[in-house]
């Protein structure tokens, strides 16, 4: 080989040795001088902040505020900074958010209003929604063992007269459900002054609930007893599940999954009056009736109602001047009613 090729291929090298310890010696350096500028936040003391969403309307327990790091420089005086008198968890807990609060936002001290505060049990209240208080009993209430933040449904117990012959109908209905409890008596949380769950009877109960549901309660306490059934926590789901089927829940298109799961808890935990079921005396027992008492023929006819006359005709009752019913044959019949005329026609004849 030609000694200045060598000679040539060997000072290439050269070069590209040294261009490349170069390269990476200023590259290194760069990067040890950018990390050496980035600045170093420091950080502040502790400051309470929301686990999780806090809506208008929440009541806070021990799962809704925990302490949290924060930048020194943006620590302001309305926020609660652990060590600080007034920024003990376990006193704050009972309170009622005001206004709204993402999760890991810090609270400041105007986001809380405590049960001695003017405007609680205002700020408790959703949009929308009023508060209504009903009387209870150790029975009726569940013992005592319905908290504030605890979901119930109203039971209505009444006698059913009718204004006819027999004791009245016994009916027992569930009229409204999934109704939040706002306080009992006048407390607002379950715990006492170490933080543990305190079992009490009250003798009210403060609910809440729309504007006609709350029209519909005070209704009620005129006709009968109330009673609370106490909800599982689960049964809000079973309640959103058929809401969905029944088409209730109508999600605009292009709703992003946050607002779509603020509108579901929504339908979940609103309070309805409608699909309600009822237990009648005789589903109780076979000694009890299964419908109103219908008005005797000594009573007459003469301003019954439309139904009962109906139903005295079909069991040969009435007046004189009633047409006399048929005599009902063996075998499977059927009645014909025209007017007070009822016609009894065996199944097959012509």
């Amino acid at each position: 080989m030609d000694v200045k090729k060598v000679a040539l291929l060997i000072g290439a090298l050269v070069i590209a040795v040294v261009t490349a310890v170069m390269a990476k010696n200023m590259f290194t350096g760069a990067g040890a001088e950018a990390a050496n500028a980035a600045p170093v936040v420091p950080m502040g003391p502790k400051v309470l902040v929301a686990r999780k969403a806090l809506p208008v309307g929440t009541i806070v327990d021990a799962e809704s505020l925990t302490f949290q790091a924060w930048p020194k420089e943006l620590v302001q005086n309305a926020y609660y900074t652990e060590g600080a008198p007034d920024s003990d968890i376990s006193k704050l807990l009972g309170t009622v958010v005001r206004n709204p609060v993402t999760a890991g936002q810090p609270l400041t001290k105007g986001a809380l209003v405590g049960p001695n505060d003017r405007g609680f049990l205002a700020a408790a209240l959703g949009p929308g929604m009023r508060a209504v208080t009903v009387p209870v009993s150790s029975t009726t209430g569940v013992a005592g063992f319905v908290f504030p933040g605890d979901r119930v449904d109203m039971v209505l117990t009444q006698d059913v007269a009718g204004g006819g012959d027999g004791p009245p109908l016994k009916v027992s209905e569930t009229i409204i459900r999934n109704l939040r409890v706002l306080a009992t008596d006048q407390r607002i949380d379950s715990k006492d002054e170490e933080g543990k769950t305190v079992v009490k009877t009250f003798s009210t109960v403060t609910l809440e609930a729309t504007p006609r549901i709350a029209e519909k309660i005070a209704v009620a306490q005129s006709l009968g007893q109330l009673s609370l059934a106490l909800r599982s926590i689960a049964d809000n789901t079973a309640e959103l599940e058929r809401a969905v089927a029944a088409g209730e829940v109508k999600v605009p298109a292009g709703t992003n999954p946050a607002e779509e799961r603020r509108m579901l808890l929504a339908v979940a935990n609103r309070p309805a009056d409608n699909n309600t079921t009822y237990v009648t005396g005789g589903d109780v027992s076979r000694f009890q009736r299964r419908s109103v008492p219908a008005r005797s023929s000594s009573q007459g006819d003469q301003g019954g109602d439309p139904m009962t006359k109906f139903a005295n005709a079909i069991m040969g009752k009435g007046n004189s001047s009633a047409p006399a019913v048929q005599s009902v044959p063996s075998g499977p019949v059927v009645r014909v009613a025209r007017g007070n005329n009822v016609t009894v026609v065996p199944v097959g004849a012509r």
